[in-house]
């Protein structure tokens, strides 16, 4: 099974090695017909303490690397 791969932008990095990546999701409401939004926030493995507050990056699951790490970073992502 291939891994889940997303795009979101940085919203922490204080944590070593660590950074909260924020994804939104945009979706019908199935009911309402209405466009919705959602967030989610993932914890991700950043080996190399790279990426900063604000920076657009791609994730990937991974194995557990801690209690909440369950994504690594992968690369910066596209402004597109």
């Amino acid at each position: 099974m291939p891994k889940r791969i997303m795009q979101g932008a940085v919203v922490s990095d204080k944590g070593d090695k660590t950074v909260i990546v924020r994804i939104e999701r945009v979706f019908t409401h199935p009911l309402l017909k209405k466009t919705m939004r959602r967030t989610n926030k993932f914890h991700a493995h950043d080996e190399e303490n790279k990426y900063k507050v604000g920076d657009l990056v791609q994730i990937q699951e991974c194995a557990p690397k801690s209690k909440l790490k369950r994504w690594e970073v992968i690369g910066a992502g596209s402004k597109a």
